[in-house]
């Protein structure tokens, strides 16, 4: 498989935050990678390749050098995308149909769930004789679709509509006649009795998978492109980098879209655990650990927006990334990103050894942009760092549009950052390899 293939297969394996992290598991092991259970003592072998995960949709993967290393090379990007979450005893009778009740996760185009076959996915928290065990699902087939007002019944609807979330955009799930309860449904997926079932945390998923289209197959169209776009891409990279001074390590949060504060989010204590618990293991501690964070850098990266063609005035009038056109480095003047004129320069520098193209972003200056992980790490830990992207369209949409080539531009960009090493000398930062 090309990139974008793989890219479309990755995506197509991680309807939710937890099959994201479950497929990001079975790549790593693949690779030699060997779990470490948050609850338990950890040791930690020189050479040795580990993964760490949390609630089951977060994780962080790292690789020890074989003799003592400088700093952390840190990539991060997150999960979760724009969905809505199944309630807890969800059923609603309407009109002789049965409606899964919802509510909104994150900040979504909510005209882009109508009409479109949709299922669930997520997981089942299990009573078995050994205890609660936690079980995956994804119901492979065809289960809930939203239906649209019809227009007759609403002229306007073309001329701008505020949503009702607890009304219009509840899905259809079966007839009251029918038999197949949905606690009976995901009962069944879980492989375990309806009274087994003690909770879950349970979300819509498109249905449909991704495609490449366009007129020389410029383009792509997929669900959660933000961030698995990103995700994919920065995984690539650390597992193709060579082993450096530095010791790699590969961050995927949970949560972004609705804020972070969460353990598995990237305003949580995730990072700043287990980078902690490295350094613990590897016997370096008290003023040993200073220098080794002042040489690190994190590399936030979370999708960006491209210049619409069709709505041309909502980008800057100079800073308008473009499809294909390359990695985008986010600049905010209100520090929404954690970009400054030094990592940029570096993280430029990373992009010209790896022939990746770069291209630079900034809001439109009457447009508050939102804000994404850098900033968020920094809370908890003070590192170089830098946030960037990959352009797309549609951002939060149930599908959105990115162009065919930027995948390979940052999985170049991010072997080349993974395989380099960072030295601060007072205020300067130098990158070799």
């Amino acid at each position: 498989m090309n990139t974008n293939q793989e890219l479309l297969a990755f995506i197509q394996s991680s309807p939710t935050a937890f099959h994201a992290v479950k497929t990001v598991r079975e790549l790593l092991e693949q690779n030699g990678y060997e779990p470490l259970p948050e609850g338990t003592a950890w040791k930690l072998n020189r050479g040795g390749r580990y993964y760490v995960t949390r609630n089951g949709s977060a994780l962080i993967a790292f690789r020890v050098p074989e003799s003592d290393f400088s700093g952390f090379m840190i990539g991060a990007s997150h999960s979760d995308s724009p969905t809505f979450k199944i309630k807890m005893n969800p059923e609603l009778k309407a009109e002789g149909c049965i409606r899964i009740n919802t509510e909104r996760y994150g900040g979504m185009i909510a005209a882009s769930w109508f009409d479109r076959p949709l299922t669930c996915a997520g997981r089942v928290c299990v009573r078995t004789e050994q205890g609660i065990e936690e079980r995956l699902i994804y119901v492979d087939r065809d289960l809930f679709v939203i239906p649209s007002l019809a227009i007759h019944m609403d002229r306007s609807i073309n001329e701008g509509h505020s949503y009702d979330y607890q009304k219009e955009l509840l899905p259809l799930f079966r007839s009251e006649s029918s038999k197949t309860s949905f606690l009976k449904l995901i009962a069944q997926e879980a492989g375990c009795e309806e009274t087994d079932v003690l909770s879950y945390d349970l979300f819509l998923a498109q249905r449909t998978p991704g495609f490449i289209f366009g007129a020389e197959n410029e383009y792509l169209c997929s669900p959660r492109l933000d961030d698995l776009q990103c995700g994919f891409a920065d995984l690539m990279g650390f597992l193709n980098a060579k082993e450096t001074a530095s010791l790699p390590v590969f961050a995927l949060f949970d949560n972004e879209e609705v804020g972070s504060l969460t353990k598995q989010g990237a305003a949580g204590t995730f990072l700043h655990d287990v980078l902690f618990r490295i350094l613990n293991g590897l016997e370096i501690r008290d003023g040993n650990v200073y220098p080794i964070f002042a040489n690190s850098f994190v590399v936030s990266a979370d999708n960006a927006h491209a210049a619409h063609p069709n709505y041309p005035e909502k980008a800057d009038p100079n800073l308008r990334p473009r499809l294909n056109g390359g990695i985008v480095i986010k600049h905010s003047g209100a520090q929404l990103y954690c970009t400054d004129a030094v990592s940029s320069a570096v993280f430029k520098e990373v992009c010209r050894r790896a022939d990746a193209p770069f291209q630079e972003f900034a809001n439109q200056s009457n447009i508050r942009g939102g804000s994404t992980l850098g900033n968020l790490v920094n809370g908890h830990l003070s590192l170089n760092s830098i946030d960037i992207g990959l352009p797309q369209l549609a951002m939060h949409s149930g599908f959105e549009t990115a162009g065919t080539t930027d995948t390979q531009s940052l999985i170049d960009a991010m072997t080349e950052f993974f395989s380099s090493v960072i030295h601060r000398d007072g205020d300067t930062l130098t990158i070799t390899k």
